[in-house]
C-alpha cells in the first residue's frame, strides 16, 4: 500500500498536484480487506487543487 501511495504521489506531482494528506488509511489495518486491498486516504485539498485534479482527469479522459 505504501508503494501505491508513492506511485500516486509521483503521478500527481507530474501534473503539479499535491495532496498533503495522501497516505495509507490506518483504520484499514483493523478491517478485513484481503490483500492487496486496502484503503488509501486521499486527504483534504483546497479548491485550487481539486480543480486542477479535475482538469487533469478530464484531459486524460479525452485521450
Amino acid at each position: 500500500m505504501e508503494r501505491c501511495v508513492g506511485e500516486l504521489r509521483t503521478a500527481l506531482a507530474a501534473h503539479g498536484i499535491t495532496l498533503p494528506s495522501l497516505r495509507v488509511d490506518l483504520p484499514t489495518f483493523a478491517g478485513t480487506y484481503p490483500p492487496p486491498a486496502g484503503l488509501i486516504a486521499l486527504g483534504n485539498c483546497n479548491t485550487a487543487t481539486a480543480s486542477r485534479l479535475a482538469a487533469v482527469l478530464r484531459e486524460a479522459a479525452t485521450r
